[in-house]
């Protein structure tokens, strides 16, 4: 190889990094664990930043001490990925917590370049008396520890986010009440947190989705360039965002297009990102083939990864609805088979509700299953854990693995 097609490889390799780097984590740091990453989103912005705008429509924002790539969903409705805990067990915030995550940032964004988690706490009760707040039931006192839990379940997140600095103390003895906590406030940070298309004061709406819908809302498409250009974003960030693009979820004008420029919008994503296209008769599934670029993993060790490697392989292989009473019973079954390899709590008489509701939790949001009132249905994308027979062969004769079955039998997840 001459010398410029090396140095065009080592270019297409950095900026490629860089750009999984900004998918894997939007906000990054010039200092801490992601500094080398930020280091490359830095060198290659202007790239970065005329991709993304083009394809996805989501803003890069790079200065001297952070890289924000304004990612934002391509639809509102898709509730299983929630924020969650920077701890160990990685809980999903609940609507409280996202209350206080807001009126935390409210106040840090009128505050000083420091401040005491007490005091913090004072002004989000402040915050909480507003009578519009008080009308739609919420109501902070901080007086009672699973409040000062959920603060500092806040605090934390702002933390890894880099919005907060630890200057001294620890959130536990605020929460106990034994201590306080003193923070640099990194207001650069702060202020490119949101990633809505307009400012949340700008909003007029009344109703949640209303609101919600006008916080992202884009410019009044009015020539057939700019819907193109629309569909295209919308196509992007589904199939960098979701497990599995699915073709019954797209309008007849997006189904179309997609039909037309399935090709040129793959190669796109896989020439930037590395991620790899796999198509099948139902949707499209871009594949990590270095497993980084997903926030839920499956098959995945421990019991409630095996009890979710099995439910669904019986959800597979059922073809058809099944009632949440008919999985509750089948973990019992299944716990006389393998609760050798379970924790002791998972093989307690009655766990079975708790167990089901995990492993349905993991399997909704890789659209691996949909939920319905009478019970759960499998989507396509499930029957790649569906268990094939077995083929024996003589000795000496070549080795053949039976394929799964399904019409996307091999679609990922990921």
């Amino acid at each position: 190889m001459s010398g410029a097609e090396v140095l065009e490889g080592q270019h297409a390799a950095e900026t490629r990094r860089a750009a999984r780097a900004l998918l894997k984590k939007p906000l990054l740091l010039a200092t801490g664990a992601s500094s080398d990453e930020f280091r490359l989103v830095r060198k290659h912005a202007s790239e970065l930043r005329a991709w993304f705008d083009r394809n996805t429509g989501w803003p890069l924002r790079v200065d001297a001490g952070s890289a924000r790539l304004g990612r934002t969903p391509a639809t509102h409705t898709d509730s299983t990925h929630p924020a969650r805990e920077a701890t160990r067990a990685a809980s999903p915030f609940t609507r409280r917590r996202y209350v206080l995550l807001c009126l935390a940032l409210a106040v840090l964004e009128r505050g000083e370049a420091q401040v005491a988690l007490g005091r913090l706490a004072q002004q989000v009760v402040l915050e909480a008396s507003d009578p519009q707040l008080a009308d739609a039931g919420i109501a902070f006192t901080l007086e009672r520890r699973d409040e000062r839990l959920d603060l500092a379940a806040v605090v934390r997140l702002l933390l890894e986010s880099g919005v907060l600095r630890r200057v001294a103390g620890d959130e536990e003895a605020y929460v106990s009440g034994t201590g306080d906590v003193l923070y640099d406030v990194e207001r650069r940070v702060l202020a490119g947190l949101l990633a809505g298309r307009r400012g949340p004061s700008t909003v007029r709406a009344e109703g949640f989705e209303e609101r919600l819908a006008e916080l992202s809302a884009t410019a009044e498409l009015d020539s057939d360039e700019l819907r193109f250009r629309a569909i295209r974003q919308s196509l992007t960030r589904r199939l960098l965002d979701d497990p599995v693009l699915y073709y019954d979820t797209l309008t007849e004008a997006e189904l179309g297009y997609l039909t037309r420029q399935r090709g040129f919008l793959t190669a796109r994503i896989t020439e930037m990102t590395g991620l790899v296209p796999e198509v099948r008769a139902e949707g499209i599934a871009m594949v990590d083939p270095h497993d980084e670029l997903t926030d839920i993993r499956m098959p995945e060790s421990g019991t409630h990864g095996h009890i979710t490697l099995l439910l669904a392989e019986h959800l597979a292989a059922a073809g058809e609805q099944v009632p949440l009473a008919a999985l509750e019973r089948r973990v019992r079954e299944m716990a006389g088979a393998h609760g050798g390899f379970w924790s002791k709590g998972a093989r307690e008489p009655g766990a079975e509700p708790e167990l089901v509701r995990q492993a349905l939790a993991k399997l909704v949001a890789l659209a691996l299953v949909t939920r319905t009132e009478e019970g759960v249905m499998a989507r396509p994308a499930l029957a790649r854990y569906a268990v094939g027979e077995a083929v024996v062969r003589e000795p000496g004769t070549r080795r053949n693995i039976p394929r799964q079955r399904g019409p996307v039998g091999h679609l990922p997840v990921d």
